[in-house]
């Protein structure tokens, strides 16, 4: 079971200078996709525990576009073990016009976690 959400960093998320997003942001995307895996297996949103691993790979700036991805890789009783990637697929071109972008060839992955929720007992409707 995977999920994905794609999505444009805005000025907005731009936290530092040269509209440098936040690492955060991708950890925020990350939580988005655990959730809907939770939806998906659980019928219950759960909770993030915590993420034993995270490696920031690649600056993300205001205008790029970042695809985050995750799957579960392993189902306990009340936990789910899930892995995610946050790549960028498309960057803007800023030295061509200030609405130029190119969607790349190969996308690069800026990002790469891994983590465990839990959804209790009592809240999990799908077997």
């Amino acid at each position: 079971m995977k999920s994905i959400i794609r999505l444009r960093m805005s000025t907005g998320d731009a936290h530092y200078g040269g509209e440098l997003v936040d690492g955060a942001r991708m950890l925020q995307l990350f939580g988005d996709v655990a959730t809907e895996l939770l939806i998906i297996n659980d019928g219950d949103e759960g909770l993030f525990c915590a993420y034993d691993n995270v490696e920031f790979l690649a600056p993300v700036y205001a205008g790029d576009y970042i695809e985050a991805s995750g799957e579960i890789t392993h189902i306990g009783n009340t936990s789910r073990k899930m892995s995610f990637v946050a790549k960028k697929v498309i960057a803007p071109r800023k030295d061509i016009n200030d609405s130029a972008c190119d969607v790349l060839a190969e996308p690069v992955v800026v990002c790469r976690a891994s983590g465990t929720c839990v959804v209790p007992k009592a809240k999990q409707r799908k077997a």
